[in-house]
């Protein structure tokens, strides 16, 4: 027993405390003989009795939930206002308040899927009827909600929850801008309010960079990142028609349910219908699938009514299925952080877990492009802070797009680093100047770009090692107990069989070789072309539109995917079109001519009579000879290309709506002898020809301008799309 009797005091609360603490996790996971993991209690005893602020970094299913909901119901206990949860996902979100309803935690979310439950939320909150408040990290920015309840919230918040606290550092895999907001929210807390950041994938780069934001003093408690439970593999085959065939061959040799990776989202496209066709129960899951569809199939995985999700990195943080038997990726993500938090998904709470990697060619390509898609632009933030400074009022992002030649995508995550850097602020009506200066951190950037670059190449190296598979992928994030497995595949032998078989590598290749995508027709002018010298407005008239047209392939699909992008890479050599890729498009021509059941044989329009093309600055002899080549085939006159005037269309591929359309405007005429064609063709349909579709304004301006000469029906027929 301590003499002091200070000490006799402390010690008496904190016997207490655990006591309390045990008693709650009990509940929590409905057992009589649980107990607290390495660090659970240690973290409980920081934020209940000394209101610290800490960082949890531990492993996938070690249990940092239960961390945030007992700490929540031992601070209210003692007369605490609610836990602040910020949580990045939906369906993150989802299961934290079943998980809380289970352990008798009152708790409720605010986020984009339940506006008409936000008064029910604010009349809980008013009554002191909630334990614990779900926010993601946007409704910090909603200049609502930030005026009208994060003040109250500020003042009654018992503890603050950073869930999947790597978002908040640009250094991490999955950094996000509104993270950012959390410092200042952070700042404005009284300073005996405990703090938690709690996630699964940092390495000591991240770790530091969470501690400054959380401020002085941080508790952080890092564990063991070994899973014991993953059998980790890499399989290298010669191409996509190997890989999808090896799954066709082996998926369901695969252990229970799982996840199929994929970089892209065609890719998990175009894989899912494989295996469906093939009969195998699985269904995609990627940024484009509708939010309900995204929950329908979380749950039939959680229930196992399917086999698996073929899923992009949209399915990740959160999803929570403890006997989840294996994870399967095609193709590499691009960090070790990344992977090892895929992984995570499996073996949380099965013995036994299967993750094999089957990496593609592709794969440093599609690394490239998402390296630098986050970081921004010093020109375009230049343009954007000089239109709101000098505009009078606040001003929309689709207002936004009519001055600043940049996508909606990419300007909004721009915007949302400048209101981070205090450079701008988001407003009732838009965004606005807060005139503050604002130095564009080149040295910063540079330093993350290298960082990314490094990253990539241990994923290289973690294919290629001869040694143990998870002890070096967690040494890489910088986990200083580890170990080899005993189990991978570079441990104990190869564990999952090589072979592919051929009838499956034949049903792959068939579907790697399917050709044709619709190509939607623009039907609405952009907003604000009055601002760049062009007098259009609302719906493009029904006699200037174009007819639905086809594509080829994305230049991000597994099967033609390929070839389109080595066709279209910087600086690869103009050349006539390849027999195959010919032959290809006659295949989308054939289809498209018949109808697929869904739409009318060329769209209704009836059979083109004539191929027009045209006229390509970069790629000339590839699209006259794709011209040339599909009116022999399909005993057409080719009529030639339509005329260049002022140079030809101006500005990059990339660029916002607005601006592609104003540098395309006016720029494609028909020419006097293409005119006499098309006036004897007495209004039939032409096919019009290009070789690329990105915006698809050079497309629309050219057959509006067909139409407008007498032309019928223009078909459009494009080699590729670029998304």
């Amino acid at each position: 027993m301590p003499n002091n009797p200070d000490a006799a005091l402390l010690a008496a609360e904190q016997s207490t405390t655990r006591l309390q603490a045990l008693e709650v996790l009990r509940e929590l996971v409905g057992s009589t003989d649980a107990q607290f993991h390495d660090g659970q209690y240690e973290a409980i005893e920081a934020l209940v009795d000394a209101g610290r602020r800490a960082l949890v970094v531990q492993r996938t299913g070690w249990g940092k939930s239960a961390v945030y909901f007992v700490s929540s119901l031992l601070l209210r206990r003692r007369g605490a206002g609610p836990t602040l949860i910020v949580s990045p996902l939906l369906a993150l979100m989802r299961d934290q308040v079943a998980a809380a309803a289970r352990a008798g935690v009152r708790a409720v979310a605010i986020n984009s899927a339940n506006q008409l439950e936000w008064d029910n939320v604010r009349e809980q909150l008013a009554a002191d009827q909630v334990d614990v408040l779900l926010v993601s990290p946007e409704r910090l920015t909603n200049p609502s909600f930030r005026e009208n309840q994060l003040p109250e919230l500020i003042r009654r918040t018992g503890l603050l929850v950073i869930d999947e606290a790597h978002c908040i550092s640009d250094w991490g895999h999955d950094f996000r801008p509104d993270y950012r907001r959390i410092s200042d929210l952070i700042e404005q807390l009284p300073g005996n309010v405990p703090v938690l950041a709690t996630t699964a994938t940092a390495n000591s780069r991240v770790v530091h960079d969470i501690e400054e934001q959380l401020g002085s003093g941080v508790l952080t408690i890092r564990g063991t990142l070994g899973r014991e439970s993953l059998r980790l593999g890499v399989l290298k085959l010669a191409d996509s028609r190997d890989r999808l065939g090896w799954l066709l061959t082996h998926l369901a040799d695969m252990p229970g349910s799982g996840i199929i990776y994929t970089l892209t989202v065609s890719a998990a496209e175009d894989t899912a219908r494989l295996l469906s066709e093939a009969g195998h129960q699985v269904l995609s899951y990627t940024g484009r699938t509708d939010p309900a569809d995204r929950e329908r199939a979380e749950q039939l995985l959680k229930d196992n009514q399917v086999k698996a999700l073929v899923a992009t990195s949209a399915l990740g943080m959160g999803f929570d299925k403890p006997d989840l038997g294996f994870v399967i990726h095609l193709g590499a993500p691009s960090s070790p952080v990344a992977y090892y938090q895929q992984v995570g998904r499996a073996g949380r709470g099965a013995a036994n877990a299967d993750v094999l990697l089957l990496p593609g060619s592709e794969d440093r390509e599609i690394w490239q492009y998402f390296a630098t898609a986050s970081m921004p632009s010093e020109e375009k933030a230049a343009a954007v802070l000089n239109v709101l400074a000098g505009s009078g009022s606040a001003l929309s992002t689709v207002a936004l797009e009519a001055r600043v030649d940049l996508r909606r995508t990419p300007l909004e995550l721009l915007l949302k680093v400048l209101a981070v850097d205090g450079a701008v602020e988001r407003v009732g009506g838009g965004w606005r100047s807060t005139g503050r200066p604002w130095i564009y951190d080149a040295e910063r950037y540079a330093r993350i770009a290298e960082a990314r670059v490094d990253e990539q190449d241990s994923m290289v190296i973690y294919q290629d090692t001869a040694g143990c598979r998870m002890e070096y992928i967690t040494a890489v994030l910088d986990d200083e107990s580890a170990r080899a497995c005993g189990h991978c595949d570079n441990c104990a032998g190869t564990w999952f069989p090589a072979h592919v078989e051929a009838a499956a590598a034949d049903a792959a290749g068939q579907t790697l070789r399917r050709a044709g995508l619709v190509l939607e027709p623009r039907l609405q002018w952009p907003s604000g072309m009055d601002r760049l010298g062009v007098a259009v407005k609302g719906k493009i008239k029904p006699e200037e539109l174009l007819a639905e047209g086809r594509v080829l392939a994305r230049l991000t699909d597994l099967g033609w995917g390929g070839a389109l992008r080595e066709l279209f890479a910087t600086g690869a050599a103009d050349r006539e079109i390849e027999p195959a890729m010919l032959q290809g498009c006659v295949q989308v021509l054939r289809e498209w001519a018949v109808g697929d059941g869904r739409t009318a044989g060329w769209s209704g329009q009836g059979r083109p009579v004539a191929v027009v093309s045209i006229p390509s600055r970069n790629k000339p002899v590839l699209v006259e000879s794709l011209a040339r080549g599909i009116a022999g085939i399909g005993q057409m006159p080719y009529l030639g290309p339509l005329q260049l005037e002022h140079g030809g269309p101006a500005g990059a591929r990339g660029g916002n709506s607005a601006y592609r359309l104003a540098g395309v405007w006016d720029r494609l005429v028909v020419g006097t002898e293409l005119a006499q064609n098309l006036a004897s063709l007495g209004g039939q349909g032409i096919l019009l020809v290009d070789d690329l579709a990105d915006s698809r304004w050079t497309m629309t301006i050219a057959g509006r301008a067909l139409r407008q000469a007498g032309a019928g029906s223009v078909l459009p027929l494009v080699l590729g799309q670029a998304a």
